[in-house]
């Protein structure tokens, strides 16, 4: 079954697919949908619906996986976030997918097994645990590796996990 990790945000909105087989999985492929600078914020999220329904029509996942949004001290920002959070979460409901979502530090201990581990130390253990040969960029998709880890070693049975 493949699942997919979204690093939800406007400007950057991360992704990596993942492949289960039992407890095997594989990675598929990563990266990032940006939007240009200065474009209005409906046409931000209206592209990154556009590209999310694209993204779920190649890949077919059954699962996803998607970052909760945590206390940012520019509210500004995450604002933004959280509207991109809501495209996201509209996108994988209207496909019909099992949807979960995790706090940092849940995505922190399923990958690392320590939720206070910094970044590099996730994007690390990453690598290691998908056998990359290198760290995945940029960090946004390294981020949504990291989701889509924790989704698919989190699921029980992705059918009856909403």
């Amino acid at each position: 079954m493949i699942v997919l990790g979204i690093d939800p945000g406007t400007a950057r909105l991360g992704y990596g697919v993942l492949r289960k087989d039992g407890t095997k999985l594989t990675h598929l492929t990563h990266g990032c949908l940006e939007t240009p600078k200065g474009m209005p914020q409906p046409e931000r999220l209206s592209y990154l619906h556009d590209a999310l329904n694209a993204l779920i029509s190649e890949h077919q996942p059954v699962h996803v996986g998607v970052e909760k949004l945590f206390f940012q001290k520019n509210v500004k920002t995450a604002m933004t976030v959280s509207e991109a959070r809501g495209v996201v979460l509209l996108a994988m409901q209207g496909s019909g997918m099992a949807i979960s979502e995790f706090t940092p530090m849940q995505i922190k201990v399923a990958v690392t097994g320590y939720g206070g581990a910094d970044k590099r130390q996730v994007q690390e253990m990453v690598k290691r645990l998908l056998s990359l040969k290198e760290i995945p960029k940029p960090d946004d998709a390294a981020d949504a590796l990291a989701i889509a880890y924790c989704a698919a070693v989190s699921m029980v049975d992705a059918k009856r996990r909403v």
